[in-house]
């Protein structure tokens, strides 16, 4: 099977983008499931519910998230409704909605999972210990397991890559916006990539106007934060799973930039 990761997805002009380009990347790569990272897909921060139906009309299977999934509460509701909208597994029990889903398409079953990571980031439940606790009962109803790992600090994705290598088919890193170039497949047949990047304006800085975070780091004053305007990258991952074994048997990186009119 073949799947995609896209990566944060900003504001209107990532969705504007993902519907002109996904059709198209659905075809060209004949792609089985979708998955993209959609936390800051309504106006740079959080999400709602229309912009979640936006991103699943455009062709997304799975919406994966991360820290700022909480920033519209409206959104609580839709996390604990929708099987196709996930927030990382290990906030701790009450938080709305939930942390991994089971996928199918006729007799192909895949797990997702969505985890974060703590360091610089706020002190979740332990992301290690968690996915321990997981797989079991997820091994159980799939052996296709694709995980989201949404942290800032490289080490700690490197490490969780490591610590899952031959348990998972395919770790990606989210939430820094800024695509690595360390895509490969782990010894023991795991897929892996600090971050896929995101899909969003090019010419800001993580896809809010440069101006405004220049300003914010030379006067240390907070700021509106606003999106920046022109060309917009589509960055992400995709590879190809063996859907007997679970292992990733090809791994590639995605950049495309789309020039705004």
């Amino acid at each position: 099977m073949r799947v995609l990761a896209i990566g944060d997805i900003v504001g209107k002009p990532g969705r504007k983008a993902l519907k002109t380009e996904l059709p198209r990347l659905r075809e060209e790569l004949g792609l089985d499931l979708v998955i993209a990272n959609g936390e800051n897909a309504a106006g740079g921060f959080g999400l709602t519910e229309h912009v979640s139906h936006e991103l699943w009309e455009a062709g997304v299977d799975i919406i994966t998230s991360g820290n700022h999934i909480w920033k519209k509460r409206e959104i609580y509701s839709v996390l604990s409704q929708e099987k196709q909208l996930l927030r990382p597994a290990n906030y701790p029990p009450g938080a709305p909605g939930r942390g991994w889903t089971i996928w199918q398409h006729n007799d192909l079953k895949v797990a997702v999972v969505n985890l974060a990571g703590r360091t610089f980031l706020e002190p979740l439940d332990c992301p290690f210990r968690v996915v321990d606790s997981l797989l079991p009962e997820i091994r159980q109803q799939s052996n296709i397991v694709i995980i989201d790992f949404h942290a800032e600090a490289t080490s700690e994705k490197i490490a969780f890559g490591w610590y899952v290598d031959g348990r998972a088919s395919l770790v990606f890193g989210t939430h820094t916006h800024v695509q690595t170039a360390d895509s490969r497949i782990l010894p023991h047949g795991t897929g892996y990539i600090t971050d896929i990047g995101m899909t969003g304006p090019r010419d800001g800085v993580l896809g809010v106007d440069r101006d405004i975070i220049i300003q914010r780091f030379i006067t240390q004053l907070p700021a509106r934060f606003h999106l920046a305007k022109g060309d917009v990258d589509i960055m992400g991952v995709w590879a190809d799973i063996d859907p007997v074994t679970g292992y990733t048997l090809r791994i590639e990186r995605l950049y495309r930039t789309l020039t705004q009119k």
